[in-house]
């Protein structure tokens, strides 16, 4: 697959010259809502990336000054009202596969955030590996608000071990917001910027990981996932698997023949 070929129809999709592809959510008149179209096709999308050599990092985000609402409460939440338990559970599965895609798709993600990040917006951010958001950003895992638990797409799984398990409880239970200033606090956001220079924090970002050894990290993403149910012995055995694999690669002898002509090194990716 060629990233750069993809012909988004549920969002915009764009890739540039340095392999940072973006992703943004493009219905700013609702706060930019998913639809069971969306979901299907980004959790296609983020499975495809795998073979998407040209991709080297991933930025999602949303228009209008805001990230996302979540599920349509027309498009998603009615039509769940009136759904049999075979077909819930398919669309539950279906919201489930677009966490496990993003986390398994090689390159690294980052959000950047701003407004409203809820419900799914705010399982999206969430599944990412970076988060850059502005003062103005209100995330919520407002599952309960709707008589729903909070163990939604994984965020039981998830949300803890980014911000611990007292304040991950506190926000499944209450469904209430997070400021912007309590998620950097607590470590579910990398930094906040202003408005302004999000996307161009974001770009910086993602630019400095595409030029880095994107074949490592890949690996540091996969041993991410793997590590969270390994014990430390299991883990440390699996890391020096994994770094071995890396040694063996073109980047790692770029790195020690530009270090040794005192140059800076330049990554292919291989």
């Amino acid at each position: 697959m060629k990233a750069r070929d993809y012909k988004a129809e549920h969002f915009l999709w764009a890739v540039d010259g340095d392999g940072v592809a973006t992703l943004t959510l493009n219905r700013p008149e609702r706060k930019n809502p998913l639809t069971f179209d969306s979901y299907a096709e980004m959790r296609d999308l983020f499975r495809a990336l795998v073979h998407a050599e040209d991709c080297k990092v991933v930025i999602i985000t949303g228009a209008g000054g805001n990230f996302s609402s979540g599920g349509d409460v027309h498009e998603i939440i009615g039509p769940l009202t009136e759904m049999a338990m075979p077909a819930l559970l398919r669309f539950t599965r279906m919201t489930g596969d677009l966490v496990k895609a993003m986390r398994h798709c090689p390159q690294p993600i980052i959000a950047a955030l701003d407004g409203i990040c809820v419900g799914a917006g705010a399982i999206m951010a969430m599944a990412s590996d970076l988060r850059i958001a502005t003062p103005n950003t209100r995330t919520a895992f407002l599952f309960t608000r709707v008589g729903l638990a909070g163990c939604d797409m994984g965020a039981c799984a998830i949300l803890p071990r980014q911000i611990g398990q007292g304040r991950a409880s506190e926000l499944l239970f209450t469904g209430r917001i997070m400021t912007a200033e309590e998620g950097e606090r607590w470590g579910f956001h990398n930094r906040l910027v202003e408005p302004a220079a999000l996307m161009d924090t974001a770009l910086d970002l993602a630019r400095s990981l595409a030029r880095g050894p994107t074949f490592a990290h890949s690996v540091t993403k996969t041993q991410l996932n793997l590590e969270w149910d390994m014990s430390l012995d299991a883990a440390i055995e699996s890391e020096a698997q994994a770094q071995a694999i890396c040694m063996q690669t073109r980047d790692f002898r770029r790195a020690f023949e530009a270090f040794a002509a005192k140059s800076d090194p330049v990554f292919e990716g291989n």
